[in-house]
């Protein structure tokens, strides 16, 4: 088919649509009414009619005159002015309106009061309340009390060590002095020995020697019994003795490095001395510092129980 006698045509067929669709339009906003009464122009019967108007209500009876109110009701009637009548009767007595009924307030009922606890209950409740606190202050008062105390040791405690530091202070400030002052007592007492070293027969070229070291006639000589008399020498001069010292062992614990380097010294709980004479034991073996040990080798002990045999 030749496209150019297709177009007219479609846009024909098209144009035909549109006025269809706007006569349909057209035709479907009509009232009822408009096609009653072309029908009744035309003189055709009401069948062929398709859209007919639905009738009202035919009822038995007077007719009923009513004024429509609203979008569908038709105007009212115009008034018409009548003449006034003169009123002869009197008016009735003016009857006041009788009163609105009184409407009383619905009240909504009460709940119903609460249950009363048992009063021993609560009695009890308050007594273990009351005994808890006081409880709670007695502990509290325990642990002031307690914590008095501590403080109080520590204090008593720290006083004496500080009573003790003064002391061997003390103790060490007069060491100082008496050594300068025993320097010429010992000049004068080595040359009194001398003097008596001389005039013994065969002992003139002897060293001279603070004590005169004896034996117990014993055969052998133990290497164990050598080492602790030389500990006794070394600890011996460095020893401050306090006064009123019995003469009297004591045991220490000394904690030693090989070589004889002294880490600790601890008194046993066995000796006999006091507080202040427990400490100059200790701090005399402190002093000394390097024990002997060259010659004591197999006999060195890292842990020594030393027995101090103050001389």
């Amino acid at each position: 088919m030749d496209d150019r006698k297709a177009t007219p045509r479609a846009v024909v067929l098209s144009a035909l649509l549109h006025l269809g669709i706007v006569a349909f339009l057209f035709l479907a906003v009509l009232p009822c009414s408009s096609y009653e009464n072309f029908f009744n122009a035309l003189h055709l019967p009401a069948w062929l009619n398709p859209i007919t108007c639905s009738r009202p209500l035919e009822l038995k009876g007077p007719v009923i005159e009513a004024t429509l109110i609203g979008p569908t009701g038709s105007p009212p009637p115009k008034a018409v002015k009548a003449k006034p009548i003169p009123d002869t009767v009197p008016p009735p007595p003016a009857v006041p309106p009788p009163p609105p009924p009184e409407v009383k307030p619905k009240v909504a009922p009460l709940p119903p009061p609460p249950k009363q606890p048992d009063l021993k209950d609560q009695e009890r409740v308050v007594e273990q309340g009351l005994q808890q606190a006081e409880e709670k202050k007695v502990q509290e008062e325990k642990q002031r009390q307690r914590q008095a105390e501590l403080d109080a040791q520590a204090a008593k405690k720290k006083e004496e060590l500080k009573k003790i530091d003064e002391l061997f202070a003390k103790m060490d400030a007069a060491s100082a002095q008496t050594k300068k002052a025993d320097s010429k007592a010992r000049q004068a007492k080595q040359q009194l020995a001398d003097l008596k070293n001389a005039q013994e027969n065969g002992q003139a070229d002897l060293p001279n020697a603070a004590q005169r070291q004896t034996g117990n006639n014993a055969q052998n000589s133990n290497l164990a019994d050598e080492y602790a008399a030389a500990i006794q020498n070394a600890v011996t001069p460095n020893w401050l003795r306090p006064d009123n010292m019995p003469k009297v062992a004591c045991k220490v614990h000394i904690v030693q490095l090989p070589g004889g380097d002294v880490m600790s010294a601890t008194v046993d709980p066995s000796c006999p001395y006091d507080e202040v004479g427990r400490r100059s034991v200790e701090n005399a073996i402190l002093r000394t510092k390097t024990l002997p040990y060259k010659g004591f080798e197999s006999v060195f002990q890292r842990n020594l129980t030393f027995t101090f045999m103050p001389q």
